[in-house]
């Protein structure tokens, strides 16, 4: 199987399945000497394990990462990062009745389709748990970026359902300390209880629901990404639309675009009198024009779909052609948009390209070897 690797420069490589001994990410070409730990890692684990909150599954897995190599007296050593995860709470009994069919919204059709057989205990690599890889490999890289340049991530709920926040980072009550906290991920009360109430509406329905996330990233240099196949925006959304319950990217107002005129759409460019660097006025864009980052704030909103196992009945056909009914039951999220795991998934892309950008110009590798060149001699 192909497609368990990503990245240039900074490549991870994950491996494991959802009712498997445990799960793991191979992160090559990390940067030597910075300190790290296990204890780094664990809190962006922590935000996206299961059994932690009312509207996430009940599957209680502590989902403790182990460093196994590339951290030497506490500092990374520029070789490979192993990172393991355990499951520690398969329920693999309860898949049992699902042997033998295809499950509405999932990946088991199209996966016995290319491979001849398939996991059916939670759908094994396609399973959403997989993604706990790479928020532990995107946490080393989103450590990186906040320490050594000083890269701020914002990343809230922004509608679970029917239900938005319109709030942003720099409007007041747009509290950040809740979001770290709160069990929808949303930075205002008032559309947090709303959307709790909507929950226990589609719990009641024995259904899902889906929402959006949106993040805001301070601090990412102008300069990164390429004008042609390596565009910074291109690069994200294919990183993000590989998060399974992912359906749509959007860059700074996404769809909303194609409504407006230009004159309408542009950013206009004037100098900042502070610091005599260009800024933008305004920031439709999102952080990226021509697939290079401007060095305004990155925005990017991802749509996510409601979780397809539901209790409710649907209708399916078996692996042998017959047309049947399923209830799915066990431990799902009702709602999987609190537990995304866009964050990490951004920072990884983000320390690549800034990796790739190292060589982008003759006179920075110059520079940095301390060189003199023979026009210079």
């Amino acid at each position: 199987m192909a497609g368990s690797s990503f990245g240039t420069i900074l490549k991870v490589t994950t491996f494991g399945e959802s009712h498997g001994p445990a799960l793991g990410a191979v992160l090559d070409g990390f940067p030597a000497g910075m300190e790290l730990s296990e204890a780094d890692i664990q809190p962006y684990l922590d935000r996206r394990s299961p059994g932690r909150s009312p509207i996430a599954t009940q599957r209680r897995e502590p989902d403790k990462v182990r460093i196994l190599s590339g951290v030497f007296e506490g500092k990374t050593t520029g070789t490979p990062i192993a990172l393991l995860i355990e499951n520690t709470s398969q329920h693999s009994q309860d898949y049992a009745a699902l042997k033998d069919l295809y499950r509405p919204g999932h990946a088991d059709y199209g996966f016995e389709t290319k491979f001849g057989f398939r996991d059916y205990r939670g759908g094994g690599r396609s399973s959403g748990r997989e993604t706990c890889t790479r928020v532990a490999a995107g946490a080393v890289a989103e450590i990186f970026l906040k320490r050594v340049l000083g890269i701020d991530f914002i990343c809230w709920t922004s509608s679970i359902g029917p239900v938005k926040t319109d709030l942003k980072p720099d409007d007041p009550g747009f509290d950040r300390e809740r979001i770290l906290t709160s069990p929808t991920r949303m930075p205002d009360a008032a559309a947090e209880e709303r959307a709790l109430a909507f929950m226990e509406q589609c719990r009641a329905e024995q259904d899902s629901a889906g929402g959006t996330v949106s993040c805001c990233i301070r601090g990412v240099p102008a300069g990164l990404g390429d004008p042609a196949f390596g565009k910074l925006d291109a690069e994200l959304a294919g990183a993000l639309m590989s998060i399974g319950a992912v359906k749509a990217v959007e860059i700074g107002d996404g769809i909303g675009v194609a409504a407006r005129k230009g004159s309408e759409n542009n950013d206009a460019f004037r100098m900042d009198p502070a610091t005599g660097k260009v800024i933008k006025k305004t920031n439709h864009a999102g952080g990226i024009l021509g697939g290079i980052s401007d060095g305004s704030d990155l925005l990017v909103r991802l749509s996510l779909k409601p979780t397809p196992s539901i209790a409710r009945e649907q209708e399916t056909v078996t692996e042998y052609g017959e047309n049947t009914t399923v209830s799915i039951h066990g431990r799902h999220d009702p709602v999987i948009v609190p537990r995304a795991v866009a964050e990490t998934t951004i920072a990884f892309v983000l320390l690549d390209k800034l990796l790739l950008n190292m060589s982008a110009r003759t006179d920075r590798i110059r520079d940095f070897y301390h060189t003199a060149g023979p026009e210079e001699q």
